[in-house]
């Protein structure tokens, strides 16, 4: 299993990747299909996010084949700069295999080489192995968004988690 930082050339493959999880995920922000980035769209969002110091994409490379994700945006604003909101992603065939934990392990040590000092994310509170996930590499939940998102017609919660380095 490799873990690097996305290159440009990784678009297409990229966004396959994230529409392939938002297919097998219960708890992704969007559902199966309703992503419509093309390859050259998402070309176009790396080379913006590669001139920005505070954020950036780890993927995880197995065979070849991209396998996960986790993206980092770091805050726009002077006053936010030192924060950056995580979402992450790892194709249901590869959950549990300690992907998700590699993912992180890279992410914080690239972030404390770039002045990030408040990771964040939101998951759905039933995520349980997502909750533990996060619980044992640091996070903390902050906070309980109610009715946060709709999904197949029902309310969902979700956690405001963060972690501070």
């Amino acid at each position: 299993m490799l873990i690097r930082e996305i290159h440009i050339d990784d678009a297409e493959n990229f966004i396959n990747l994230i529409k392939d999880v938002e297919a097998e995920a219960d708890f992704m922000l969007m559902g199966a299909g309703e992503r419509k980035t093309t390859p050259e769209q998402q070309r176009k969002q790396l080379e913006r996010m590669e001139h920005q110091s505070n954020s950036t994409i780890f993927v995880a490379e197995e065979e070849g084949k991209l396998v996960g994700y986790l993206i980092a945006i770091g805050g726009s604003a002077r006053r936010t700069q030192h924060s950056a909101y995580l979402v992450i992603g790892i194709l249901e065939n590869f959950r549990g295999k300690g992907i998700g934990t590699a993912l992180f392990q890279n992410l914080e040590k690239w972030a404390m080489n770039h002045n990030i000092s408040r990771l964040e994310l939101t998951t759905v509170t039933q995520n349980e192995a997502g909750v533990a996930l996060y619980k044992k590499i640091g996070f903390e939940i902050e906070g309980t968004k109610r009715n946060s998102l709709i999904i197949d017609g029902k309310p969902y919660d979700e956690y405001f988690m963060a972690k501070l380095l």
